[in-house]
């Protein structure tokens, strides 16, 4: 690994990760203490919210890159919460915009971090044409 790359490495995990806990801080901050909802428990809301960030919570602690890189998919609710609060609440738009700016950095560092882990470990995806040669050639074989 060269120097570069072993920079490059670090710097997406430590983007990662801050983004990662900066997100997971604004969430417990904003629905428990800033701005806890009216109606509702404040406490069971703010819970409610953290669930989905913990959930890839030890891969991401153990610098796994596929659990970064799934670690997306739960980061689309929070990016999709934080478009709707800018939208229609006025009241809430700094709280959603601050959440929206984590949520895009912390899937820009998932992302780079994956890529450069994965590349550093040897992992591969293969290429989708190389993948429906191989299940052509596979049913062709099975149906002669």
């Amino acid at each position: 690994m060269t120097q570069s790359s072993v920079t490059s490495s670090l710097f997406t995990r430590y983007l990662a990760l801050l983004s990662y806990f900066g997100l997971l801080f604004w969430v417990l901050a904003w629905h428990g203490l800033i701005s806890p909802h009216p109606d509702l428990n404040p406490l069971a809301v703010t819970i409610g919210w953290c669930i989905p960030l913990l959930l890839p919570f030890v891969g991401i602690m153990k610098g796994k890159p596929y659990t970064h890189a799934w670690a997306n998919f739960i980061l689309m609710f929070y990016f999709l919460h934080s478009l709707t609060i800018l939208y229609i609440d006025n009241g809430e738009r700094l709280l959603a915009a601050i959440e929206l700016i984590l949520t895009s950095i912390n899937f820009v560092g998932n992302i780079l971090y994956a890529r450069h882990k994965g590349k550093a470990l040897g992992l591969k995806l293969t290429r989708l044409s190389e993948v429906e040669k191989q299940e052509k050639a596979k049913f062709e074989g099975t149906h002669k």
